[in-house]
Parts: C-alpha cells; structure tokens; sequence
C-alpha cells in the first residue's frame, strides 16, 4: 500500500475520533480494488521450467553404511561416528537429535 509521507498526520485524539462507519467504508473501498483472478486457470496456463520430468531416468549410487557410521535412533539418517553424542546400550543418537 502507498504511503504519502507529505500529507499531515493524525494525532492519536484525532484517530480514536474516526468513526466506526468512516472505517468500514474506508475497508470496503481498498478490497473493492481487489482483483478476482481463477486461481485455477491461472496454475494451468503457467509451467515451470524444467517441469516435464518424464523421460529423465534417476540414477544414484547407494552406498552401504560404512564402518565409521551409524544410524541414531531417532532421525534414521546415517551420520558420522564424530556425531555420535549418546551411546546407551542400543540407543545412538546423533548431535541434531539430543540437542
């Protein structure tokens, strides 16, 4: 919304004088100039680059878990011994997961 930062500004006693219906008819005149766009057309007629993935084949190396990796206990992702913060019993957790 535009601001003219030259025009003279209220006093807080000159805005608690605005009235109820000044304020509703102000309201009703900005959404009144809001424009009505089909949300649904407008998503249909837009692509995005690169949208059409189709005829792309994925390929990734998976490695297995190393030796000096393990999986926490509560994220499932494999991290790095260093991250390794909690070692009870069967319990490994990670240092994202105990913080």
């Amino acid at each position: 919304m535009a601001t003219d930062y030259d025009a003279p500004r209220k006093t807080d006693d000159e805005l608690a004088e605005d009235s109820l219906e000044e304020l509703k008819a102000r309201r009703a005149d900005a959404s009144s100039s809001v424009i009505d766009i089909d949300e649904a057309e407008a998503a249909e007629s837009h692509e995005l680059p690169g949208a059409d993935l189709s005829h792309e084949e994925l390929s990734v190396r998976v490695l297995p878990k190393q030796a000096d990796e393990f999986t926490c206990t509560r994220c499932f992702l494999v991290h790095h011994r260093s991250q390794l913060v909690s070692d009870r019993g069967v319990d490994l957790i990670c240092r994202d997961c105990a913080a």
